[in-house]
């Protein structure tokens, strides 16, 4: 065999490419080999969270802030140098990409100006970060059937019900809440009463009338997530987000959707530049496997499916900033990403060998990881259902 190829570095290819976005990019990819990647060695195997101290380095970069207005202390960037990022840091570690979109002005939306202003500057300083409590157990990809009440009683709202899936709940520095403040009027859509609120907590605590119990997972290490309690939880009124609830959490979606497409694409890409190295390194019959045909050409597979995955996020992410609302193509680049990801993180393990069923090498962290995007932000069914809902007639169960 030639002598040892290094993988190859992505770039950010014309027509999107900017100085400005190859500097952030080598930036972010950086940090994420010397700060990010050792962190998650150590920590992810024990289940550990992401240490406050990586989370201020992450602040003094602006990465908190990528989409905040300048005036207010972000980076002013758009959804395409967020995801860019995003990739980065998840090749490191995904709860790392994650927990970047816990700020981006989430939390900030109370009506109050002055207050509004002071908050989105936390947000980009990262003294901000929250959590987004939507799902319930018996409300997942059916966010209509949202049922945790809220109750107006003078200046407050009362929370009484149950969330599930609220990731860094604990240590967040807000709670954006989905919540029902009515049932909705014969006619009306089952979405109709639905509201979101802000919580302002302490970091690391629960305030009266909110519990929390850890949901014990397979992957996504790096946070905690939790089943929420909410049992007579006071929020103030003037922390009311808005009364579109269900239509504000599904445009939230539709970057989110994209997001969750680059850091699938960062977890299988570290997959791929993993084997890249493995395969020259790892001698079989006297020979590095990567000298066998069968070894290069699944190799070259999932070289080219993670190259697809993200020219379709980048082409998506430039049409969002371009104020495209995308809905259709977001679902789209989901669905083809995650599943993308989680075929080709798999495939590493395979080229891996027993190897990669350990916790020796970091396939196997990928897999997990790249195996939930498939699920959150929307399940690849409702991808589907998105997708063809817009193609075709909407089917009764619409």
């Amino acid at each position: 065999m030639s002598d040892f190829l290094a993988p190859p570095v992505p770039v950010v290819p014309a027509p999107f490419h900017t100085p400005e976005r190859e500097k952030l990019q080598e930036q972010a990819r950086a940090f994420a080999a010397e700060r990010v990647l050792p962190a998650a060695d150590e920590l992810d195997k024990v289940k550990g969270e992401i240490p406050r101290s990586l989370l201020d380095e992450m602040a003094e970069l602006g990465y908190f802030g990528i989409t905040v207005p300048r005036e207010h202390g972000g980076l002013g960037l758009g959804a395409f140098e967020y995801c860019m990022i995003a990739e980065e840091l998840a090749r490191g570690w995904m709860s790392v990409g994650s927990i970047i979109a816990r700020a981006q002005g989430a939390g900030t939306g109370v009506a109050d100006e002055a207050r509004r202003a002071e908050l989105l500057r936390r947000s980009a300083a990262g003294t901000w970060i929250g959590a987004i409590a939507l799902s319930e157990p018996e409300a997942g990809s059916d966010l209509a059937a949202v049922a945790t009440r809220a109750e107006r009683d003078g200046d407050d709202f009362v929370i009484t019900g149950r969330k599930r899936w609220i990731g860094n709940a604990k240590a967040a520095d807000f709670l954006q809440i989905l919540v029902r403040t009515s049932d909705p009027e014969p006619g009306e859509k089952r979405s109709a009463g639905l509201a979101t609120l802000v919580l302002e907590k302490e970091r690391d605590a629960f305030p009266e009338g909110l519990s929390g119990t850890p949901i014990d997972k397979i992957g996504y290490h790096g946070f905690v997530t939790w089943d929420l309690e909410f049992d007579g939880l006071r929020v103030p009124a003037a922390n009311l987000l808005g009364e579109q609830g269900f239509a504000e959490a599904q445009q939230w979606l539709n970057i989110a959707r994209v997001h969750t497409a680059a850091r699938a694409v960062g977890l299988a890409r570290g997959a791929v530049e993993d084997c890249i190295v493995y395969l020259q390194e790892r001698e079989q019959f006297e020979h590095p496997i990567a000298d066998f045909q069968a070894v290069r050409f699944k190799l070259a597979t999932m070289a080219a499916k993670v190259e697809q995955a993200r020219s379709f996020y980048q082409h998506v992410a430039q049409r969002l900033d371009q104020g495209e609302p995308c809905e259709r193509e977001a679902a789209m680049v989901k669905l083809l990403a995650t599943e993308m990801a989680a075929e080709v993180t798999g495939d590493g393990i395979q080229l891996h060998g027993g190897n990669g069923y350990t916790t020796e090498h970091r396939v196997e962290r990928y897999w997990r990881d790249a195996r939930l995007t498939t699920i959150f932000e929307g399940t690849s069914e409702i991808q589907q259902k998105i997708i063809a809902d817009r193609l075709l007639p909407r089917s009764p169960l619409g």
